[in-house]
């Protein structure tokens, strides 16, 4: 596919995606006291148990194979190659929120870690004290006053709102390396972060396993602390109301 027809593609995606977020981002009526908004939970609860036979029948056991068959450096290269790749979108989000120096942060970081990380294998820019800095198109909805909108869970990538979904959807075209790159190139940081979120489910194994496998009510706890950290990450004071934790393993299902 040439560069005009993807930049043309991304355009009407970018379109379509913020119409998408205008029109399911307000906040609305629908929240419970409790602070969620969760008009869709029967079918959430349907892909909630989806996702949940998917780790125990797949993701789990490859996750730990991987983590067993890969040796621990290895995995810090894939998660770092596949962070590194990831900062050219953070420059655009970040820009997009009027973010200069967070533009500034990924620009230095994706310099240092493609070169002296070499091609980011490394984390070179950490260890000179440059700090992480992520951020993606779903909190630049947040920034630019877009509403978090109704919670739901897709198949496959777990917790959501309308907001991040939509999110979710631009951020396949916000990185410019995307645009640039031939195939496989191209895929590269695809296949890495696989990598990485296979490292990631083993190494918060237990977490991840009392969550979905030993709470009275799985789907309502991995919907309080996806909620409770997003806007945590967000700094999302116009929250309306906090969450209780102490009330969710009496929930029913």
């Amino acid at each position: 596919m040439s560069l005009y027809a993807r930049l043309q593609r991304a355009a009407f995606l970018f379109l379509m995606a913020a119409s998408l977020a205008a029109c399911a981002g307000t906040n609305g009526s629908g929240i419970s006291p409790d602070g969620i908004n969760d008009p869709l939970e029967t079918q959430n609860r349907k892909i909630h148990e989806f996702n949940k036979n998917l780790d125990r029948k797949l993701v789990r056991p490859l996750a730990h194979d991987y983590a067993n068959a890969v040796p621990d450096g290895v995995e810090e290269s894939v998660s770092n190659f596949a962070t590194n790749l990831g900062q050219p979108a953070v420059m655009v989000n970040s820009l997009l929120q009027g973010d200069l120096k967070g533009v500034g942060v990924s620009a230095l970081r994706f310099t240092v870690n493609s070169t002296v990380g070499v091609l980011g294998l490394f984390d070179a820019a950490t260890d000179m004290t440059v700090v992480q800095h992520d951020t993606d198109f779903g909190e630049t909805l947040f920034v630019w006053g877009v509403g978090e909108g109704a919670y739901h869970e897709l198949p496959v990538l777990g917790p959501s709102t309308a907001r991040r979904t939509t999110g979710r959807i631009v951020d396949l075209f916000t990185n410019p390396l995307s645009y640039v790159l031939d195939s496989p190139e191209e895929y590269f940081g695809t296949v890495a972060s696989v990598g990485s979120g296979l490292s990631a489910r083993a190494k918060f194994s237990e977490t991840v396993d009392s969550v979905l496998y030993e709470s009275a009510d799985s789907y309502a706890q991995a919907r309080l602390i996806y909620l409770q950290n997003r806007r945590f990450t967000l700094g999302d004071e116009a929250a309306d109301a906090e969450i209780d934790p102490f009330e969710l393993d009496t929930e029913g299902f």
